[in-house]
């Protein structure tokens, strides 16, 4: 778990533009410190949050707490722990960061942001299980990199039968992790020789009613 950073600062936005009536059912999957749970709790949704991490967990709780709103944070791998319910809007701030092979399965405070050699190790799965959770009209919004092929994220939506499209952007600098394997990301290709800022985007998909 690490605290709120630009990412969640571009999703708290996209949030802000989405029509969310009192007593929507929101899901905050991977939701760290909560600050996306209470945005959308804040707006009289009633929000689930998951992490994997306890401490994630424990935090969140703490956070929605002393905003005083109501969270229901659970524990577990992604959308295990809300299987068999439906969402009319489902907020994911990923792991996205593309790692060396050699760094093995993420553990630790590296489940935040390591997802595997091209960076969609956890955003597959959320292109793939997301759909099956989100009502007629209900609405997906995802953050992730440019390094981790925003393209193949809306693609793989849409074939699920989604409405799919990057609406936000926000380029930023190198953050540490990124500063951390600049070389081995120009190496493989992710990164243009001269390039050092990184590209955010928010990927909005609706299902159809």
């Amino acid at each position: 778990m690490y605290a709120p950073q630009e990412d969640t600062e571009l999703l708290v936005g996209a949030l802000s533009e989405e029509p969310v009536p009192p007593g929507a059912d929101v899901l905050d999957v991977g939701t760290g410190s909560g600050a996306l749970a209470v945005a959308a709790a804040r707006r009289g949704a009633r929000v689930t949050a998951v992490d994997v991490s306890r401490r994630a967990v424990c935090a969140a709780r703490l956070n929605a707490l002393r905003a005083g709103v109501p969270v229901r944070v659970r524990r577990g791998n992604l959308f295990a722990p809300v299987r068999g319910r439906s969402f009319d809007l489902i907020l994911a701030n990923p792991p996205y960061v593309p790692a060396p092979a050699d760094h093995g399965l993420p553990r630790g405070a590296a489940r935040a942001w390591d997802a595997g050699g091209d960076g969609r190790l956890v955003l597959d799965r959320i292109c793939q299980e997301a759909p099956a959770l989100m009502r007629p009209g209900g609405v997906l919004l995802l953050v992730q990199s440019e390094l981790s092929g925003p393209e193949l994220t809306v693609g793989h939506l849409r074939a699920a039968g989604l409405k799919a499209a990057v609406t936000w952007r926000r380029r930023i600098a190198f953050g540490p992790v990124l500063r951390g394997r600049e070389h081995w990301l120009r190496e493989r290709g992710l990164l243009p020789p001269t390039e050092n800022k990184e590209e955010l985007v928010v990927v909005r998909a609706e299902l159809p009613v």
